[in-house]
């Protein structure tokens, strides 16, 4: 890439966090506002609707209430007519006519000479023995007989109002003490009842299913209904039945509705999709901040990768160049030493370069999912010692030295050769990068296993790295901030290959570290068993 795209990359204007967090929290804040207002029109309308639904039931129970009474009473009232009229049919009457006859029959008349009746009422109404009956009266045309007859007729109705009203209080009067004498159980048509709530509560909008008992007022339950459920029996309603007795004598009706809730909150059925739109958005807006400060991370990783990807390339490529153009200077002497020497520089660095670019591609091929392995059975002993022998000399020029410890019996390990090598070695060259300047490193390998897994682990007492980077070193391109210092050269990609490899082969890795102290990987595999050999 060419340097002036690389520069244009790197100083693009971004946007600052705080103008990122100022929008996040303005959006954050009129979306849990909206919200806000959202629920609290919800439970508004809900606690609305509870208030109707009390009022209704309330009136529905005091309905059926009073025409319990009204039906007591009607039913006494109808029982009273019947059997005055019963003891009526039994009873003489006499007529009084103008000739002064009695005859048998069931009313009183006033009639004149000439027959024509003046006044008739019943026996039973009256209820008056024939002899009490006044005597008969003999009206005549003129107009002092029509006077004392009005007079007379008027003074009878007054009677029979009289004793009307005085009869109707009597028997209201019996009825309200005889049928308080009786149990509640006798007193209530459970059935009728039952249906009379049915029908008071449709009339006030509520068709729901419900519960209902009736109770003394001390408590005793003397009626449930057949398919009684106690779900509900929180939101419990109730009325007094015969309120107008004694209060020993009267009871109560307690109801409740196992589907309140649904019947409450269904008039607010239409808010739902409402609120799970919005908290949709809300839920995509927090996911789409999220993506915003995480590809603005992988921008500026991705800034520091380009950065010491060019700074990495650069002292190769000039190297190379450099040695070039020595060999080209006619002015430098070409004698076999320096000749050998040249091409020695160029020969190093190209492979350097090479060794630099690839990596970046072997990443490249992880992430396309190109990468094939050639596993093989291997001893992990073995390519233990192999490597910690490669890198002595780099550990003793620090003045440290390579402990190792095997202790692992079934080593068998059915890996790629190379990338499992590779991701070995990088272990071990962080150790030796990452150590603490001008002091030695030492190096302590361990191999051990257990019926499951076979163990490796690498530790150093190099610089060691802070908890809150700790979590991030297996991401690609992240390398722990030193300042603008280049110590250490890197892409930031090894211990995202090591990851790779070991993830790929089955394994499982974790880094343990104590600033000042050092680092320790531990890499577990599971063990080559004899049936998969």
């Amino acid at each position: 890439m060419p340097l002036r795209i690389i520069k244009c990359i790197i100083f693009a204007p971004d946007m600052k966090k705080s103008t990122i967090w100022t929008i996040a929290v303005i959006m954050g804040v009129s979306f849990l506002a909206l919200l806000f207002l959202q629920f609290s029109y919800v439970e508004e309308m809900v606690k609305m609707k509870k208030e109707q639904f009390d009022e209704s039931v309330n009136r529905a129970l005091y309905q059926a209430s009073r025409n319990l009474e009204m039906n007591e009473t009607q039913r006494y009232l109808e029982k009273d007519v019947n059997e005055t009229e019963r003891r009526a049919f039994t009873q003489d009457s006499v007529i009084v006519d103008g000739l002064g006859s009695i005859q048998q029959t069931h009313q009183f008349s006033v009639s004149a000479d000439d027959g024509t009746f003046y006044h008739s009422f019943q026996v039973k109404a009256l209820k008056m023995k024939p002899a009490s009956v006044p005597k008969a009266m003999i009206m005549r045309r003129d107009k002092n007989s029509l006077a004392d007859a009005t007079k007379t007729m008027q003074e009878i109705v007054r009677q029979r109002y009289v004793y009307q009203k005085a009869l109707l209080d009597e028997v209201v009067y019996n009825i309200l003490y005889t049928a308080s004498d009786k149990p509640l159980k006798e007193r209530v048509n459970f059935r009728m009842l039952d249906k009379d709530i049915r029908v008071e509560l449709m009339n006030n909008g509520i068709n729901i299913p419900y519960h209902f008992t009736v109770a003394t007022t001390d408590g005793r339950e003397v009626y449930r209904c057949p398919d009684y459920e106690e779900e509900g029996k929180e939101f419990t309603y109730t009325m007094e039945l015969f309120r107008n007795d004694p209060q020993s004598k009267g009871g109560v009706v307690k109801i409740h509705f196992p589907e309140m809730n649904s019947y409450i909150f269904s008039s607010v059925r239409f808010m739902i999709p409402s609120i799970i739109f919005t908290i949709v958005l809300l839920i995509t807006f927090l996911f789409t901040i999220v993506v915003v400060f995480r590809q603005k991370r992988y921008s500026e990783i991705k800034n520091d990768f380009i950065n010491n990807m060019t700074h990495e390339l650069k002292t190769p490529i000039a190297s190379i160049s450099l040695a070039a153009q020595m060999m080209n200077d006619e002015s430098v002497p070409k004698t076999e030493h320096m000749t050998k020497h040249l091409s020695g520089i160029i020969n190093d660095e190209s492979k350097r370069l090479r060794f630099l670019v690839e990596k970046v591609l072997q990443m490249s091929m992880f992430d396309k999912k190109t990468v094939t392995f050639q596993e093989k059975e291997l001893d992990l002993n073995e390519m233990v010692e192999v490597i910690a022998q490669s890198f002595n000399l780099r550990v003793e020029h620090t003045g440290g030295k390579i402990y190792t410890e095997i202790e692992a019996i079934d080593s068998a390990i059915f890996v790629d050769e190379v990338h499992f090598q590779n991701a070995i070695t990088n272990l071990m060259d962080n150790a030796v990068k990452y150590r603490k300047p001008d002091e030695p490193i030492d190096i302590y390998i361990h191999t051990w296993n257990d019926h499951e897994k076979l163990y490796l682990s690498i530790r150093d007492t190099g610089q060691g790295i802070k908890k809150e980077n700790l979590k991030k070193i297996f991401d690609k391109f992240y390398r722990v901030h030193t300042g603008n210092k280049h110590d250490v050269k890197g892409f930031g990609l090894g211990l995202a290959y090591v990851k790779k490899v070991i993830d790929l082969h089955q394994g499982e890795i974790k880094a343990e570290s104590e600033l000042g102290k050092g680092t320790k990987f531990t890499i577990s595999l599971p063990i080559l068993k004899e049936d998969n050999k």
